[in-house]
């Protein structure tokens, strides 16, 4: 059984979830800037200050969001799946990440229409 130190855990899993997040944000810029580039003309009809403070908004309630991975993390990481867990736990960023970027579509497509 491994007996590493709550703090050590706790480090492992700001290790892990903060280099992700480098490429979570990433992720859901592309998907965001795609959404407007393919809708250039209503970009161009909706480029506003509020248009930016709500995609400032949105950008902070995804990292928000990516937080949530930390309570699933460090409660596997302190039970006997953990050794498996540690191998396995890509699959929460990518599940997270997927239902980000349908989020992140969804309202980047709304404040589109809302303001063009």
């Amino acid at each position: 059984m491994d007996h590493q130190d709550p703090p050590d855990r706790i480090g492992d899993a700001i290790r892990y979830w903060e280099r992700h997040r480098i490429v979570y944000n990433l992720v859901l810029l592309v998907v965001v800037a795609a959404i407007f580039a393919t809708n250039a003309a209503a970009f161009g009809r909706a480029a506003s200050i509020d248009l930016f403070l709500q995609l400032f908004l949105l950008a902070v309630m995804a990292n928000v969001a990516f937080c949530a991975a930390y309570p699933v993390d460090l409660t596997v990481q302190w039970s006997s799946l953990r050794p498996t867990w540690l191998r396995v736990r890509w699959v929460l960023f990518l599940i997270g990440t997927a239902f980000a970027t349908t989020v992140a579509q969804f309202i980047a497509r709304g404040l589109l229409h809302e303001h063009g």
